[in-house]
């Protein structure tokens, strides 16, 4: 094939997020001629527009592993707009090749090459892609039946909230104790953690959550799972596993992202028992030539600065096997 058809690329990338955003940045460095980047939202880096407050503050590392970038994009820890500045100057900066509101539906091989069906049934061909699409689009929800009447005030973010509510944030994460932290300026807000202790925050956020807990700004009740709940008067009651109970104005779950299994499985690679793809050296999948990156590559959510350096490293690594014909 060596004059590319119009929907022929050399590499497409699918998700606009970090990694996806870094893979675009280093292909259009090394000069790759005809990359498609493709993203199902209006912009790039969905999640972070969708799920972090406008103060919200982006952590270039994760849990406190420091990690050196070793790719071209500048990344620092930093808010939510400077963020998005960053990542906008990277895209647009470069002139990739993107097209938004495109969401893919499978990505098939057939030969050497993989077809990328869209789910308005357009068809790109490419012999490597990346995927790159993250998992927090999709928020795990809780084990127990969610009352349909009960929907528009059990959450899975804060941008419904109003002022003077009782709310009660689930979860034990970064979000969580961010969410209750901000609620707990305007709202009577709980947090419930199964665990007896926070263990997952960095460490800003378990101070900021430990002294708005002692100093009485946040209720907590840790420890305990919740039972159920169910809708009493157009309240939400909440039935907790050591058998007391409260009613609240809203309930807000913070428990995380889940991998688009579904997907994954239609693309043909292997996941491991938890759902998370199994990858071989340089990101590669269980299907040659077909990469991932981002966050659906762990279980409990990865760090912007392995997303940019996944999206480096595959693209090198891509750009080499095209240098040797491969």
């Amino acid at each position: 094939m060596e004059n590319k058809l119009e929907n022929e690329y050399d590499l497409i990338i699918v998700g606009a997020g970090p990694a996806g955003i870094a893979a675009s940045v280093e292909a259009a460095i090394l000069q790759m001629k005809k990359v498609l980047l493709l993203e199902k939202g209006d912009n790039h880096s969905t999640t972070i527009r969708k799920f972090y407050k406008d103060d919200k503050r982006v952590d270039k590392d994760y849990k406190g592993e420091r990690i050196d970038l070793s790719g071209n994009i500048k990344f620092e820890t930093a808010t939510k707009g400077d963020v998005l500045d960053l990542f906008s100057e990277c895209v647009f900066g470069h002139y990739i090749d993107a097209f938004f509101n495109t969401e893919v539906e499978s990505i098939n091989k057939n030969g050497e090459y993989f077809e990328v069906l869209t789910v308005n049934n357009d068809k790109y061909i490419s012999k490597y892609v990346i995927i790159s699409i993250g998992k927090m689009g999709r928020p795990n929800k809780p084990d127990y039946p969610i009352p349909p009447s009960l929907n528009a005030v059990v959450n899975f973010n804060i941008y419904k909230c109003k002022e003077n509510e009782k709310v009660l944030v689930v979860g034990g994460g970064n979000s969580a104790v961010e969410y209750a932290y901000l609620l707990g300026k305007d709202n009577e807000v709980t947090i419930s953690y199964r665990k007896s202790e926070f263990t997952r925050p960095n460490e800003k956020n378990l101070e900021t959550i430990k002294e708005d807990i002692s100093n009485g700004k946040v209720k907590a009740k840790l420890g305990v799972d919740i039972s159920s709940i169910a809708d009493e008067g157009g309240k939400i009651l909440v039935n907790f596993s050591d058998g007391t109970n409260d009613k609240f104005d809203r309930v807000i779950y913070a428990l995380g992202g889940v991998a688009p299994i579904d997907f994954l499985k239609k693309c043909s690679i292997d996941l491991d028992e938890s759902g998370v793809p199994i990858v071989r050296n340089i990101h590669e999948s269980s299907v040659d030539n077909l990469y991932i990156a981002g966050d659906i590559l762990y279980k409990s959510g990865g760090s912007i600065a392995k997303a940019l350096n996944a999206g480096f490293d595959i693209v090198k690594h891509v750009k080499s096997l095209m240098d040797n014909g491969k």
